[in-house]
């Protein structure tokens, strides 16, 4: 073969070569930017997610989800964006499909009976919380969670039974002391509320509010100088006077539930903390069970 001839043949070789390249390039840049889609995101990425504003996270979390449904942890964080953002109905959709592949995961059945509870759905929440109990026995929050259901739904006997169940296994959870003591108050059991809401008052991590429902429980005992002296450090001092005046007129001496009426109590316009809760009657009373287990 001539010289020309073989550089023609050559030519042709690289002019097909460089052809084929050309059309397989696309397809392997689509391929390629496909496995990126699907790659899950890094520790780092995910940690910055986490920190971001609650429609974000679910946002990210709903691109997570859908790169591998069955991965725990993304159906998880999906699920908590999802309630924090008001969408309980897609949030319990995301758990019950979750659960369908992981059944005994306790963080996705407390999860879903949170999210059950806050869309007010008391009796599903009632059975995952219990589902909970069964999984984890010694796992303290299943219990405490079940012990709100079980006020929320009136059967205060059976919430007393879990909470102690739940003390059996931490003693001083803050949580579940505060929610045991509000429910003795729901039973008439004053001096029970007292004991479990001063434990309770008395963990570093209580809040404003386990202050001000031990003050509201010494001032349906009648024991007002202790209900100021409590909630004083709360609220400011005429707020405080106000409203043991008020508790004081309310209560006759068989200090009876059908003895308080319908009046509230004062209200300050500070902004430093929030006024004494007074119940007007025992559905007041519970109405400030605002169970977190």
């Amino acid at each position: 073969m001539s010289s020309a001839k073989t550089s023609l043949a050559l030519l042709a070789f690289a002019l097909a070569a460089s052809a084929t390249a050309c059309a397989t390039a696309p397809k392997d840049q689509q391929a390629l930017a496909m496995r990126e889609a699907m790659t899950p995101a890094s520790a780092e990425e995910r940690a910055a997610a986490n920190r971001a504003d609650a429609l974000t996270r679910a946002n990210f979390w709903a691109k997570e989800n859908n790169k591998d449904p069955e991965d725990l942890t993304s159906a998880l964080e999906f699920a908590r964006a999802l309630r924090e953002i008001g969408s309980h109905d897609r949030a319990i959709d995301v758990m019950s499909r979750t659960l369908i592949v992981h059944p005994d995961s306790v963080d996705a059945v407390m999860l879903l009976g949170r999210i059950q509870m806050a869309k007010g759905d008391v009796p599903n929440a009632a059975r995952a919380f219990n589902r909970a109990t069964q999984i984890e026995p010694e796992r303290a929050e299943t219990w405490a969670a079940l012990g709100t259901t079980y006020d929320r739904q009136g059967h205060h006997g059976l919430a007393q039974t879990a909470y102690l169940k739940a003390l059996e296994l931490e003693p001083l959870r803050t949580t579940t002391l505060t929610n045991y003591g509000l429910s003795l108050v729901l039973s008439g059991d004053l001096q029970g509320a007292e004991a479990k809401l001063r434990l309770a008052a008395a963990n570093p991590d209580a809040s404003s509010r386990v202050t001000e429902n031990l003050a509201l429980v010494l001032g349906l005992q009648g024991r007002f100088d202790e209900m100021k002296a409590v909630s004083g450090a709360a609220a400011p001092e005429a707020v405080v006077d106000q409203n043991a005046a008020l508790l004081r007129s309310l209560i006759q001496p068989t200090r009876s539930w059908d003895a308080l009426s319908d009046t509230a109590p004062a209200k300050s316009t500070a902004k430093a903390a929030p006024a004494v809760e007074t119940p007007a009657s025992a559905d007041s009373v519970k109405r400030t069970l605002r169970p977190r287990s």
